[in-house]
């Protein structure tokens, strides 16, 4: 009798287990679906990222800054600092995803442009109603059809911040963002009761008009692993390795064969795993590639393998721990770094 209901126990908790599974798996992916609904939605981009912003503040950030609870703090009062200002929580949104374009101006120099697309329970209209209360009225209106498009200057903001509250934050750091981005205009819409998409003027345009979506290419390479709090998925510009400090041709070389790169960040139970994947033109560039990288890890082995520091220690078993194989033109990173490890690297930054 007593083994009976012992096995009666277990069949319990094991059909518990699998219908719990079950259902975080339909929400994970239905979390997955509304993520990539939103890049749907984006205009023809270089590179895409979505971002399931309620795990990310619930979950993926609490665990990455457990260590560091001051600069936890630091994020924190940021984030209602700014609530304070705008009315606007950036925690109230659901999902997000972004697009950037990449405009080469002279040699090793790229002008990126981004467009954010917000989904969350706050209302859209209430949004657009609280940038303009921090804009002070300083704010102008472009029609697109039936949509209005609100440009506020970024430089007006920041200083209008300063003002309220000159204390706080590090004004040389304002003064730089303020005089970088004066010259552009921040465009803001709403998409629906909802959605909110904000960022370069002419992206927020294409966004609402006539335009041109993102490649498929780029849309099916975000559902690798749609269910992770990151994806993202973008084109690697014609001559990558000038923009890294190389002294090896053949680094440099295996470098400018990538043509795109995807992958995701995730945070599981007592560690953090990422995944990235280099796609190549062709099959041989990818071997090629896959023998730089793991003869460079080698070398990191041999350099960090005695390292008496905590963080190098970390390094050394980051460098141990990441895993790299390749399938036809495509060479994989697989890391997975553990609690402890993020808690020592995070805990020493101020």
């Amino acid at each position: 009798m007593k083994i009976r209901i012992l096995a009666l126990s277990c069949l319990c908790v094991l059909v518990l287990n699998m219908a719990g599974s079950a259902v975080a798996d339909v929400k994970s992916k239905k979390a997955a679906s509304q993520a990539n609904q939103l890049a749907q939605l984006l205009p023809a981009s270089d590179g895409v990222v979505t971002l399931d912003v309620k795990r990310f503040f619930s979950v993926a950030m609490p665990k990455l800054l457990a260590a560091n609870q001051p600069m936890m703090q630091k994020v924190t009062n940021g984030i209602d600092e700014m609530k304070a200002k705008t009315g606007i929580d950036i925690r109230d949104f659901d999902y997000l995803a972004a697009g950037v374009t990449a405009k080469q101006t002279a040699t090793k120099k790229y002008d990126v442009d981004p467009v954010i697309i917000a989904r969350g329970q706050l209302s859209s209209s209430a949004l657009i109603g609280a940038a303009k209360l921090a804009a002070n009225g300083k704010y102008r209106e472009e029609k697109v059809g039936d949509k209005t498009i609100y440009l506020f200057s970024p430089k007006e903001i920041v200083d209008k911040a300063k003002q309220q509250a000159p204390a706080v934050g590090n004004s040389d750091a304002a003064k730089s963002v303020a005089d970088k981005l004066s010259s552009k205009e921040i465009a803001v819409t709403t998409l629906d009761a909802n959605t909110i998409a904000f960022g370069d003027i002419a992206l927020v345009r294409q966004t609402i008009g006539n335009r041109t979506p993102v490649s498929n290419e780029l849309l099916s390479l975000l559902a690798k692993k749609e269910t992770s709090v990151v994806n993202f998925a973008g084109k690697v510009p014609n001559g990558m390795s000038a923009f890294l400090p190389l002294e090896n041709d053949e680094l440099g070389k295996n470098i400018d064969s990538i043509r795109l790169v995807y992958g995701s960040m995730d945070m599981v139970a007592d560690a953090m795993t990422v995944n990235m994947t280099a796609r190549t033109l062709q099959n041989a560039q990818a071997t090629s590639l896959l023998e730089t990288l793991e003869g460079l890890q080698m070398l990191g082995k041999a350099f960090l393998g005695g390292a008496k520091g905590a963080d190098k220690q970390v390094y050394a078993r980051m460098i141990e721990n990441a895993k790299f194989s390749a399938k036809a033109n495509e060479v994989m990173l697989d890391l997975q770094v553990a609690q402890s490890d993020i808690d020592i690297l995070v805990g020493s930054l101020k």
